[in-house]
């Protein structure tokens, strides 16, 4: 199971880390056609957005990996489960179903390793 929760928590790291970079990085102009959201908040607000999802990702590797604080692992699960239910919030408000089951999906596995890491397999 150990394992396992470690493919899920680098599944999970490279998605973050690859939204939460283009999200930090690029325009939201340019984010626009393929993240039609982007229309609804401000251009800081959609950098924070990524700065967030980028350090939950490095949160799901970096303490487990170098076993400084590794609580934190589960603790930054657990803050990507929440910005997934705020993500779905938004998807729900603009009528975006697949937004929807894609964010259920990331947070049912972003509270997996949350239970994981808390419980019966935390560090």
């Amino acid at each position: 199971m150990n394992m396992f929760l470690w493919i899920v928590q680098a599944i999970l790291a490279a998605m973050f880390a690859t939204a939460g970079l283009m999200k930090a990085t690029q325009p939201k102009e340019k984010l626009a056609p393929r993240l039609p959201w982007v229309e609804d908040f401000s251009a800081p607000t959609v950098r924070f957005i990524g700065v967030v999802e980028l350090l939950g990702a490095i949160g799901l590797i970096l303490p487990a990996a170098t076993g400084i604080a590794p609580a934190l692992t589960p603790t930054a699960a657990t803050g990507l489960a929440i910005t997934m239910v705020l993500a779905a919030a938004t998807h729900i408000r603009r009528k975006e179903p697949s937004g929807v089951a894609f964010n259920a999906v990331l947070f049912a596995l972003a509270v997996f390793v949350a239970w994981g890491r808390f419980g019966p397999y935390a560090f």
